[in-house]
């Protein structure tokens, strides 16, 4: 299994965080998962990745050229992967993989998460999202969405294609039982 985590480079963050991250990192290696992240070496990216090379699980870093060193590209990861453009890495974030985990983090994080929420809702992208709500970060956006759902910007069964956990120890079992989602979804993705 391949995953795709996203996460930020801020280092001054909740320390619950920095704890989440690294129980999910053990979780995954323990459960033979590769993951694929953004590539950074501070932050809960850097907490990921020296966790899982700490523990032996292969990790791989995609990053665009222009923020290696902005973001300290990590020079322990054996495979990273340097686009020319963010856009090219939001899309090889997604390449290949059997689902994704958004921690918390900022707006590259949020933007991330809510483009394959976007491009899973068009049909576009079909795995699981799996959002990781330590210590209630995610809460508000889940609001947000049910919102949109009140609003009608989008489908009461658009809520379905993501999953909110409050524990690392939940995120395994939401991967490997997501509610079904088709390509078909493009056909009521607007409300019209």
């Amino acid at each position: 299994m391949k995953i795709s985590v996203f996460c930020a480079s801020s280092a001054k963050v909740n320390p619950a965080y920095f704890r989440a991250t690294e129980s999910l990192a053990k979780i995954l290696v323990k459960n033979n998962i590769e993951v694929v992240y953004g590539g950074g070496s501070v932050g809960l990216m850097g907490r990921l990745a020296d966790t899982m090379l700490l523990e032996g699980g292969n990790i791989c870093g995609v990053m665009p050229k222009f923020m290696k060193d902005k973001e300290m590209a990590h020079p322990d990861v054996p495979n990273m992967i340097f686009t020319e453009t963010l856009h090219e890495r939001k899309a090889k974030l997604l390449e290949g993989i059997d689902g994704l985990i958004a921690l918390p983090g900022g707006s590259g994080t949020l933007e991330e998460l809510l483009e394959a929420i976007t491009l899973k809702r068009l049909g576009q992208f079909n795995k699981p999202i799996i959002i990781l709500n330590t210590d209630g970060f995610y809460s508000p956006l889940q609001a947000m969405l049910e919102k949109c759902v009140w609003e009608h910007f989008m489908e009461e069964r658009h809520l379905q294609m993501w999953k909110m956990v409050a524990e690392p120890e939940e995120v395994l079992f939401a991967l490997k039982n997501p509610k079904p989602w088709s390509a078909e979804a493009i056909s009521f993705a607007t409300n019209t």
